[in-house]
């Protein structure tokens, strides 16, 4: 598969230069000074992940394909989309010289990065195993465990020690999905992987969300499910926690409420 060429580190013209007013709750800004990374924040579960940092005051910087995409989550932002805070550069971070560059970059123009999190993935479905041909497999498999292991390479080493990582995977790394199986075989190679980095890096916080059906801006879906809003609740506070590398299920709305719940009276507790 033959990527497109992608400018880079547009970031000074893709930031809004204009102070703007958080109308949020009374920890809206308990993140100030933070410096977060969002791959796939462009998607329906990483817009939900973006607005839920900015609202906490940290930085945070969602490398795009393209100008478009970072106009298009400027406009689903709202007024937080507007924000000096928010960091739009036009980055390629799906290979490993691409993902160093990005991790170089951040670090040389915002001093240091805190937090990752990756919501990076998508969908795919059609074919049995026997039945799926090689492009199926660069592109259901390959170049997505590919993105994550490039970023972990290009990041992990960089980060100041402040905040975690944590991958986003979804319930399919656990079970399989017949003629959905590149999914399921390519999210549990992603879930193995935190639990190695967790196992190399002890001091480190590493984290896996591992979400059910989630309901983001192109899915509605039903009202028991995840909201790309609550997945940010709970990156958000496993950022400020003093949590140990874990995997977090969060299958259903009432998953995330219990979890944030649990973090919130762990971060309450350490306070």
């Amino acid at each position: 598969m033959v990527r497109p060429t992608i400018k880079r580190y547009r970031w000074y013209d893709q930031r809004i230069g204009v102070l703007m007013t958080i109308t949020s709750n009374t920890s809206a800004r308990r993140l100030t000074g933070r410096r977060v990374l969002v791959p796939g924040g462009t998607g329906g579960v990483g817009a939900g992940v973006v607005r839920k940092f900015l609202e906490a005051g940290a930085d945070v910087v969602v490398p795009t394909r393209s100008d478009a995409r970072g106009s298009q989550l400027r406009d689903e932002l709202g007024e937080f989309g507007q924000s000096p805070l928010l960091h739009l550069p036009t980055h390629d971070y799906t290979t490993f010289t691409g993902a160093d560059e990005l991790g170089a970059e951040m670090t040389r123009r915002l001093g240091g990065i805190d937090d990752v999190v990756a919501p990076v993935g998508g969908w795919w479905q059609g074919r049995t195993l026997t039945e799926i041909g090689e492009a199926d497999w660069q592109s259901a498999f390959v170049e997505l465990a590919t993105t994550h292991m490039a970023l972990v390479r290009g990041l992990v080493p960089r980060m100041s020690g402040a905040g975690s990582y944590s991958v986003v995977v979804g319930q399919s790394a656990g079970f399989p999905v017949p003629g959905s199986g590149l999914v399921s075989m390519e999210q549990a190679a992603i879930l193995m992987m935190q639990r190695v980095l967790a196992a190399e890096n002890p001091a480190a916080r590493i984290h896996a969300l591992v979400l059910g059906p989630v309901s983001t801006r192109f899915v509605e879906g039903d009202p028991a499910w995840v909201t790309s809003g609550e997945v940010g609740d709970v990156a958000v506070l496993l950022s400020t926690s003093t949590v140990p590398s874990s995997i977090h299920e969060i299958g259903s709305s009432d998953d995330a409420h219990t979890l944030v719940v649990s973090l919130q009276a762990a971060s309450d507790a350490s306070a």
